[in-house]
């Protein structure tokens, strides 16, 4: 997928359940389920809310795969587009 998480393990070390975790970010338990079987990348807000949740960091928690982080459409070029050019004309 090109995002691991251990978020499994981390939820366990705390004693806490799905449903609880779920409750305590704002989400149900089927997303957290989603996000510990790696078939749902959460938000960035909600890796942030989870992470708090967990005492971690989000790096800790979250972490691209390696051959997410190698290909070349991860990268980016360094240069800024302005809105015209990146269809955001108003």
């Amino acid at each position: 997928m090109g995002l691991t998480n251990h978020l499994k393990q981390h939820r366990a070390r705390l004693n806490l359940t799905q449903e609880e975790l779920g409750r305590r970010v704002g989400v149900r338990r089927q997303t957290i389920l989603a996000i510990e079987k790696q078939h749902y990348v959460p938000s960035t807000l909600l890796a942030f809310r989870i992470a708090r949740e967990l005492r971690m960091r989000v790096d800790e928690l979250f972490e691209l795969d390696e051959e997410t982080a190698a290909s070349p459409r991860a990268r980016t070029s360094g240069k800024r587009r302005s809105p015209a050019q990146a269809g955001k004309v108003h």
